[in-house]
């Protein structure tokens, strides 16, 4: 259950100066391999969070933009990890895209998008997309797949295909801001590159560069 890698490794000389650039590049890379049927969806990451007594927890979302604001994705706010990101707002976020032997690692602090944001993405989720988030109690224990179904007719009744339906006020964007973004690039004998970008700590936005033990 090992495998050996020999992708092509990573260096420093060829990082430019902002992770976000770097993480453009190798997104692009991840979805030229989507293309040719290598990789599935690679904006899936996993999305870590620790709650108010520190209990650790982790799930796959799906990214829905990046720039060099952050990472954004959307949730139900009342769910495990949306109370978790609002008694610690904090976040780690990991891309495994392991088929072409990368992984990227970001982590920082969690802010909500704001409101306009996060209307703009709602409505353009497909319709049954939209009543899902308001018939689904994220997280919350349910007494049967029934009980889901009737739940989710109930508001497919209210809003049929052809209404706007309005952004529940429990859903909407978090923007995990990273101060650390790490790109590991798998290498031949366990000798991984492993290159993580710090943010400053003077605040002036910018990041140094620095290469971890694999």
């Amino acid at each position: 259950m090992r495998r050996q890698y020999r992708e092509a490794g990573l260096t420093e000389a060829e990082l430019p100066d902002d992770p976000y650039e770097q993480f453009a590049r190798w997104f692009g890379d991840a979805v030229r391999a989507t293309e040719r049927g290598a990789l599935t969806e690679p904006n899936a990451m996993v999305v870590s969070t620790t709650d108010a007594d520190g209990v650790p927890s982790s799930r796959t979302v799906l990214l829905k933009g990046y720039d060099r604001r952050g990472f954004v994705f959307f949730s139900n706010y009342l769910s495990r990890k949306g109370r978790a990101l609002e008694a610690n707002p904090y976040a780690s976020v990991l891309f495994p895209w392991h088929p072409v032997a990368r992984q990227v690692i970001a982590a920082g602090p969690v802010r909500r998008v704001c409101a306009e944001e996060t209307a703009a993405y709602f409505h353009s989720r497909p319709h049954g997309s939209q009543l899902g988030a308001w018939a689904s109690e994220q997280s919350a224990v349910v007494p049967s797949r029934t009980a889901l179904e009737e739940s989710y007719a109930e508001v497919a009744a209210r809003w049929p295909e052809g209404t706007q339906v309005p952004v529940p006020p429990h859903w909407g964007g978090f923007r995990v801001e990273a101060t650390s973004v790490e790109f590991w690039q798998g290498r031949e004998n366990r000798l991984h590159d492993r290159l993580r970008y710090v943010r400053a700590a003077d605040g002036d936005g910018g990041w140094r560069i620095e290469r971890l033990a694999p």
